[in-house]
């Protein structure tokens, strides 16, 4: 029975993990960010006695996690782009 469910377990992981493919890097990271919160939320919640409260709250603070990183992350892309094609320029 352990079997299967990890089995089931796996080909879930891997079917979420490719539909990924076609995402910005910031939904990737805000996705990432969700179901890591999610996962670390229902651990804690399950110590305190509501799994279920946990995960949600810990998908809503994942999920802006991963928003905000990756909106950290573009900005300085964007700030790295704009600053080579400065020094392009300047040559």
């Amino acid at each position: 029975m352990q079997k299967i469910v990890t089995g089931l377990m796996i080909l879930a992981l891997l079917v979420v993990l490719s539909g990924c493919a076609d995402m910005t890097p910031t939904q990737q990271r805000t996705l990432t960010g969700g179901a890591a919160g999610a996962a670390g939320g229902a651990l804690i919640g399950a110590m305190a006695g509501n799994a279920g409260m946990g995960a949600a709250i810990g998908a809503g603070v994942g999920l802006a996690g991963g928003y905000l990183y990756g909106k950290h992350k573009e900005s300085e892309q964007n700030a790295y782009q704009q600053g080579y094609q400065q020094g392009q320029m300047s040559r």
